[in-house]
């Protein structure tokens, strides 16, 4: 058996391997320069001059800027917006009640429920808001009187206010879209957890309250807050029915006031802030919902924004070293 034999050179450290004559000495750490996106700089540049242009154009416009800043929170401008949210938020209930009982008929083993859900849905996404609201307007021209028997009578146009008129337009016209909506979430349920629930001596009501819904919730909270907030916006159509919201009133003072365009820069403001602040509580609604399917909830904007500023404190003065 052979010994082994240290090779390395008197006089050099144990354990450190000669150095060649020809060897070169390890490289210095280099600096990596980041390549220059010129593209990016033309087309942020391109996109401020527009912005720019756009807002010299605004500001050189025969528009009375004042007008936008006296009438926005006149006393009648804040009553109409108060309608729209009133009116958005009776619709918006009404057609989430109603949009789930049609899902539930929509999904039933009995074809007359099932079919007549079918035919409501097929009816009302198949004719425009704005024709549902004249229709239930016009409702006197072919039913004079509201007669149910032992129950109530009186004068459709008594009935049919505008405000009545608005309500049931906006919020059975929504039902038809909640009804899918809720339809997509109960079928996202799987069947064993019906199954379970069945095996378990639950009825199918009850299985429906307290185990497919629960879970469902989590599939139909998202497309519902979009429901609202377009809600929101289609809350304008209702000013053919003559409901005083918030482009009524608008449209009201600026009619005599000679300043259309100003009031309707006016309602366009209410309308961005009521949408935004709904958009800023979906997104913490759906934060909530998604705690159980989710390892890690997504940062909320505050988090993100501090972030963003702790990476961009701590970022080298210099290039990356590789």
């Amino acid at each position: 058996m052979t010994d082994k034999f240290d090779k390395a050179p008197a006089g050099s450290p144990a354990g450190q391997a000669p150095v060649s004559k020809g060897a070169t000495p390890a490289p210095e750490n280099i600096k990596a320069i980041p390549v220059p996106h010129v593209g990016r700089w033309i087309s942020g540049i391109v996109v401020i001059g527009l912005l720019a242009a756009l807002g010299y154009a605004f500001s050189q416009g025969n528009i009375q800027w004042h007008a936008v800043g006296d009438k926005l929170f006149d006393s009648s401008v804040v009553a109409g917006a108060g309608r729209t949210l009133l009116i958005s938020v009776l619709a918006m209930v009404l057609g989430v009640i109603l949009g789930v009982v049609l899902a539930v008929m929509r999904l039933s083993k009995n074809p007359v429920t099932s079919w007549v859900a079918w035919l409501y849905i097929w009816f009302f996404r198949g004719t425009p808001v704005y024709v549902q609201l004249l229709l239930w307007f016009n409702l006197a021209l072919i039913f004079p009187v509201l007669n149910i028997p032992f129950i109530y009578k009186d004068e459709m146009t008594d009935v049919m206010t505008p405000f009545m008129c608005a309500l049931l337009g906006l919020a059975l016209n929504e039902a038809a879209y909640m009804a899918e909506i809720c339809r997509a979430g109960i079928q996202s349920v799987d069947e064993g957890q019906t199954e379970a629930s069945h095996a378990l001596g639950m009825t199918q009501a009850k299985t429906m309250r307290r185990v497919v819904l629960p879970q469902a919730l989590r599939v139909i909270i998202p497309p519902t807050g979009n429901e609202f907030i377009n809600m929101l916006k289609t809350s304008s159509l209702v000013y053919a029915v003559t409901y005083n919201e918030l482009l009524r009133s608008t449209s009201q003072i600026g009619s005599t006031s000679y300043a259309v365009m100003e009031m309707l820069f006016v309602a366009s403001i209410w309308y961005i802030v009521m949408t935004s602040v709904f958009s800023v509580g979906q997104y913490y609604l759906e934060r909530r919902f998604a705690r159980g399917s989710l390892r890690s909830l997504p940062l909320t904007p505050l988090q993100l924004i501090k972030v963003n500023l702790a990476a961009f404190s701590n970022r080298p003065s210099g290039g990356v070293s590789a």
